[in-house]
């Protein structure tokens, strides 16, 4: 059976501990290191990141470590999102899905 691993920022250090699975606090400058070490885990299956500590990822290398991987990179909205942000989020997600951007209006 495969591994879940969480990627959190050093304020999040106990949430998914708590529930018993395999967490790790990053900071920006080492999330980059830490994914590509957890990719490089056959054991891994799942990495899940905070979505804080994405512009300590580099999305173009990470692109292409994810085709060549075979588990699922997934990235945790921030608990704090709110209003425009959160929309923010979802139109992200919604592009990188379907490859290009689509407007929403609700």
């Amino acid at each position: 059976m495969k591994k879940i691993v969480f990627l959190t920022p050093p304020d999040g250090e106990f949430g998914f501990q708590l529930a018993g699975v395999a967490q790790h606090t990053a900071t920006e400058r080492t999330a980059d290191d830490m994914v590509r070490t957890f990719m490089a885990d056959e054991n891994i299956g799942l990495i899940v990141i905070d979505e804080r500590l994405r512009q300590g990822v580099n999305e173009a290398r990470l692109r292409e470590l994810e085709k060549k991987w075979h588990g699922i990179l997934l990235f945790l909205p921030a608990p704090e999102r709110k209003g425009a942000a959160a929309e923010d989020y979802a139109l992200a997600l919604i592009r990188r899905a379907i490859g290009y951007h689509v407007r929403l209006k609700v």
